[in-house]
C-alpha cells in the first residue's frame, strides 16, 4: 500500500484524500500501480489549484465585479468540497476564503463608489433640472430659451444614471418644467397672433379712411388728416408680416394720389403766382436799400408801412420761395420795431432820470471812497490804500457808462 500525505491507495484500488475532516473516497484505480494512481489524482487536484490562481489574478489585476467574483468563488468552494483529488484541499479552502474577503471588500468599495456615482450624478441632474425650471418659468427670449431647453435634454440624456427613485422624480420635474415652458411659449404666440390680429384689423380701419380721402380736394385739412393718420399708424405697431407689407402698399397708395394730385395743383398754382414773387423781390430789394438809411425811427416806420402795403397788394406767394421772402420780409420789419424802442427808451423821461440817478450816486460814491483813502495814506495804511483805490476804479469805469447812457438820452 502506497501512500503520500494528502491520500492513499487502498489495496482494492479505491483511492482516499486526507482532509482535516478526515479521509473520503475520490476514486477507484485498478489499471496500475498505487503511484500512478495518487499521480493522476494529485494532477487533477493541481487544475483545481489552476483555477484558483486565475481567479486571484483576475480579482486582482482586472475590474472584475464583486459580484461575480463571490459566484466564481462559491462555484469554486463546491467544486473543492466535492473534488475528486489528491492534495491540500484544506489549503485550497483557506486560499478560498482569503479571495471572498477580498471580494467581499470590493463590494463594499464597489458599493460606495456607486453611491457615490449615484450621489454625483443626482447632483448634475438636479443641476440641469433647476435650470430647466428657470428656463420654464423666466425665460420670455423663446427662441434661445427653446434651444437651451433642448441642450439641457440632451444634458440629462449623457449624464450618469442615478438611483431609479431619484431618476423617476427628476424626469417628472425635468418634464413639467419642459411642458410648462412649452405651454408658455404658445400660450405668448397665441397672444401675439391675436394682438396681431387687432392690429391688422385697427390698420385696416386707418386704410378705409386713408382710400376714402385719397380724392378730396379739401388740401389743407385732408393733409392734416393724412398726418394724424400716419401717427396712428405708427402708434398701432406692426401686424403679422405678409399682412404688414401688404396693409402698407395700400395704406401708401392712398396716400400718394391724394399727395400726387395735390402737388400737381399747387404746381400749376405756384406757376401762377411766380409773378407775385418777382414783385415782393422788387419791393423786398427796395425796402433793404431805403429804411436803413433812414435815422429818425417815425419815418423808417411810415415808409415800411408803405412797402407793406405795396407787400400785401403783390398778393400770395408761391411755396419753394415763400418762406425765403415772407421771413427777410419780417426781419425787416423786426430791424424797425426795434430801433422805435431804442428811440423810446432813450426818450423815455423815467429812463432819463433813473440813468441821471445812477449818474450821481457814483458821483457820491467815489467821492466819498477819495475821502477815505486820503484818510488811508496819512495813516500809512498801504494795505486799506490799495482796496480804497482798486473801489475808485471800478465805479469810475462804470461812472463812464453811466454817463454815455445819459448822454445818449438827452
Amino acid at each position: 500500500m502506497n501512500t503520500d500525505p494528502w491520500g492513499r491507495v487502498d489495496d482494492d484500488g479505491t483511492v482516499y484524500v486526507r482532509t482535516s475532516e478526515g479521509e473520503r473516497v475520490v476514486g477507484s484505480w485498478q489499471a496500475g500501480a498505487p503511484e500512478e494512481a495518487l499521480a493522476f489524482f494529485r494532477r487533477k487536484y493541481d487544475a483545481l489549484v489552476t483555477e484558483v490562481e486565475l481567479l486571484e489574478k483576475r480579482l486582482t489585476n482586472t475590474d472584475l465585479s464583486a459580484t461575480q467574483a463571490l459566484a466564481s468563488i462559491e462555484k469554486l468552494r463546491s467544486a473543492v468540497r466535492d473534488a475528486n483529488v489528491v492534495g491540500d484541499l484544506d489549503a485550497l479552502s483557506r486560499r478560498l476564503d482569503a479571495l471572498t474577503e477580498r471580494a467581499e471588500e470590493r463590494k463594499a468599495e464597489q458599493k460606495q463608489a456607486q453611491q457615490q456615482a449615484r450621489d454625483e450624478a443626482r447632483d448634475v441632474k438636479e443641476r440641469i433640472v433647476a435650470e430647466a425650471e428657470r428656463v420654464a418659468e423666466e425665460t420670455t427670449h423663446w427662441k434661445s430659451g427653446g434651444e437651451r431647453m433642448r441642450h439641457l435634454i440632451d444634458e440629462w440624456k449623457a449624464a450618469p444614471r442615478a438611483d431609479r427613485p431619484t431618476e423617476q422624480a427628476l424626469w417628472k420635474r425635468m418634464s413639467a418644467a419642459r411642458n410648462a415652458f412649452s405651454k408658455r411659449r404658445k400660450a405668448y404666440f397665441a397672444g401675439l397672433d391675436q394682438q396681431r390680429e387687432q392690429i391688422r384689423q385697427q390698420k385696416e380701419e386707418i386704410i378705409a379712411e386713408a382710400e376714402s380721402l385719397s380724392d378730396s380736394t379739401d388740401w389743407g385739412p385732408t393733409s392734416g388728416r393724412y398726418r394724424e393718420l400716419m401717427q396712428q399708424w405708427k402708434a398701432a405697431g406692426r401686424a403679422d408680416r405678409s399682412s404688414e407689407d401688404k396693409l402698407w402698399a395700400r395704406f401708401k397708395a392712398a396716400q400718394d394720389r391724394f399727395f400726387q394730385a395735390r402737388n400737381a395743383v399747387f404746381a400749376e398754382r405756384d406757376a401762377e403766382l411766380r409773378s407775385n414773387a418777382e414783385a415782393k423781390e422788387r419791393i423786398l430789394k427796395e425796402a433793404r436799400e431805403e429804411i436803413p438809411q433812414v435815422n429818425d425811427p417815425r419815418e423808417a416806420r411810415a415808409r415800411l408801412r408803405r412797402y407793406q402795403e405795396e407787400w400785401e397788394e403783390a398778393g400770395p406767394l408761391p411755396r419753394d420761395s415763400r418762406d425765403q421772402l415772407e421771413g427777410a420780409f419780417r426781419k425787416l420789419e423786426e430791424s424797425v420795431r426795434k430801433a422805435e424802442d431804442q428811440e423810446w427808451q432813450r426818450s423815455n423821461p423815467e429812463a432819463r432820470a433813473r440813468a441821471a440817478d445812477t449818474v450821481s450816486q457814483l458821483r457820491d460814491s467815489i467821492s466819498q471812497l477819495e475821502r477815505k483813502l486820503e484818510q488811508a495814506r496819512a495813516a500809512g495804511n498801504d494795505r486799506k490804500a490799495r482796496e480804497f483805490e482798486e473801489a475808485i476804479g471800478a465805479r469810475r469805469s462804470w461812472l463812464d457808462e453811466a454817463e454815455r447812457a445819459l448822454n445818449e438820452m438827452s
